[in-house]
């Protein structure tokens, strides 16, 4: 694994608002605490989501995209891209590794956080279709195509970006976890970030038990101190 110090530059890539702060906003916050730069890359903008029926997709993303944005700032995260796929049929597609590895290019990450490409069957949630799809194009983006000049020879030909290697991913949801990150001292920040997304955790009584319990799981099979919380990934080395 990098050291720590080797992390100067991470890369986060999801599907939806809110996949980062459930699945790793407490491992974010300890990042940006260290003075490592956390960019968010959003396959989509949300649209698909929530429950109040009398807001239509348009107006969803926008309030989606402005929870984001507020949950976010709770971990020290200010630069957030989108890239506007439909929620809810996202594909693994040519020209969706084309897009995460044009912004690999520009961002020119240590480490890139993204979700499983592999399905959970013990917690589904987590390997929701779009997740999948945007685990499995962000990690083929990562190898080979952002550190391959001759993939999408347009980047450098056009838009002037060099080829770049990521050393290393780290996945949210995978069934095989095999890293453990202590978040107990940016819990409350982690917490702050969820309730931020009101059109998705407004509904859930008891939000911040659910939380706490499952990142205690997490801690127990890490083998971290009882009364400890920990958000778990799978660690890849890319390098």
């Amino acid at each position: 694994m990098l050291d720590a110090a080797e992390i100067q530059t991470v890369l986060v890539v999801t599907a939806h608002p809110d996949d980062i702060d459930f699945g790793g906003a407490g491992t974010v916050a300890s990042f940006t605490d260290q003075g490592v730069q956390v960019v968010y890359l959003l396959a989509t903008s949300g649209d698909a989501g929530g429950f109040d029926r009398a807001v239509d997709g348009v107006g969803m993303a926008e309030l989606r995209r402005a929870e984001q944005a507020a949950a976010a700032k709770h971990v020290g995260v200010a630069d957030i891209r989108h890239l506007g796929y439909p929620d809810g049929a996202v594909e693994a597609t040519l020209a969706l590794r084309k897009d995460i590895a044009r912004v690999i290019r520009q961002v020119r990450p240590d480490l890139v956080i993204t979700s499983t490409p592999e399905r959970n069957y013990v917690r589904l949630g987590p390997t929701h279709p779009d997740h999948r799809a945007v685990g499995s194009a962000t990690l083929d983006a990562v190898y080979p195509d952002a550190r391959n000049p001759y993939a999408f020879p347009d980047l450098l030909a056009e838009e002037g970006l060099e080829a770049w290697t990521v050393r290393e991913v780290w996945m949210i949801g995978s069934p095989t976890p095999n890293h453990w990150v202590d978040v107990t001292a940016t819990l409350d920040r982690k917490l702050a970030a969820l309730r931020a997304h009101e059109s998705q955790t407004g509904h859930m009584d008891g939000m911040e038990d659910f939380v706490k319990g499952f990142l205690s799981a997490n801690a127990r099979a890490g083998g971290l101190p009882e009364g400890t919380y920990a958000e778990a990934f799978h660690v890849v080395s890319t390098g």
